[in-house]
């Protein structure tokens, strides 16, 4: 339960109570950001601490731990911040400022079993078990399960949307509205003037047009929740053959815009990122429940 919890109030803070104007611009709101994950983590430690402790020992087994993740998690962002910041303002460093990403929310994961190990003195084998024996004997199984339900919930939404964007983020921003293409064409009449009336002298003006929707991503971003979820749970059923009629409806839903070849590729790499991230989730909810 102590891992499940402080996992959780990382990813609460780290995504939930962060806007996007929070994330774009982290050194400006860095106080703001430390004291979400400062009220989140308090919250969780204050639990454990009553639960397991009876409130006693206040200083090893509730103020250490948090001062311990609080640091801790200041200076791993502050490193971050200055590793994305030396990078060019170029779409095509994406792929770097992912790495960062992921580098970064691992490092948290580690200060937060080293927080276990050094103050809980929880063992390697006591943390595995942990996380993955939630069908064991004990009493807290039913906890430890809904727990790991919302990591995993949290994981297939916002930190998934977030690697997605990473992914997709060296294309062009102007794909995810894109509607179509569309092609007018007009003759005009080449004049009064008639040196050979059995001649057409009329010519053509052909004009291409891109039409772009208005830019809703709140709704891209719930068909990529949905699409997620549902891939997580037909995994973890094992039924791996209908995923596909999931992209078949996507396909089917954006048949026209599939004509542009750039916009298909901007489709297919985003569908395929998001599947994927959707089948590694499930194929961890069938690991450890199944």
């Amino acid at each position: 339960m102590t891992i499940l919890l402080l996992v959780l109030a990382h990813l609460i803070a780290d995504f939930w109570l962060q806007s996007d104007q929070m994330v774009k611009h982290k050194i400006k709101h860095l106080k703001k950001h430390i004291l979400h994950h400062l009220l989140t983590t308090s919250i969780v430690l204050a639990v454990i601490w009553g639960y397991q402790y009876e409130f006693q020992h206040v200083i090893s087994c509730f103020i250490s731990p948090l001062a311990f993740i609080i640091i801790t998690h200041l200076l791993i962002d502050l490193l971050k911040i200055k590793f994305v910041d030396s990078l060019p303002k170029s779409p095509t460093d994406n792929m770097k400022k992912l790495g960062y990403f992921l580098a970064d929310q691992v490092l948290h994961v580690m200060m937060i079993l080293l927080t276990c190990f050094l103050f809980f003195h929880m063992t390697i084998a006591e943390m595995t078990a942990s996380l993955l024996n939630l069908n064991g004997s004990s009493s807290l199984t039913l906890l430890n399960t809904a727990l790991f339900f919302v990591i995993i919930y949290i994981l297939a939404t916002s930190v998934s949307g977030h690697i997605v964007k990473f992914i997709i983020g060296s294309l062009p921003s102007e794909f995810a509205n894109f509607e179509g293409e569309l092609t007018l064409k007009n003759q005009i009449a080449a004049g009064k003037e008639k040196i050979q009336p059995s001649t057409d002298n009329r010519f053509t003006e052909e004009y291409h047009y891109f039409t772009y929707s208005p830019p809703l991503r709140s709704r891209g971003k719930l068909i990529g929740y949905l699409e997620r979820l549902l891939v997580i749970l037909l995994t973890a059923a094992g039924a791996y053959q209908s995923i596909a009629f999931i992209i078949a409806a996507k396909s089917i839903a954006r048949f026209k815009q599939l004509n542009d070849r750039n916009w298909a590729e901007y489709f297919l790499l985003g569908t395929l990122s998001s599947i994927f991230l959707g089948l590694v989730l499930g194929l961890v909810v069938q690991g450890v429940l199944m």
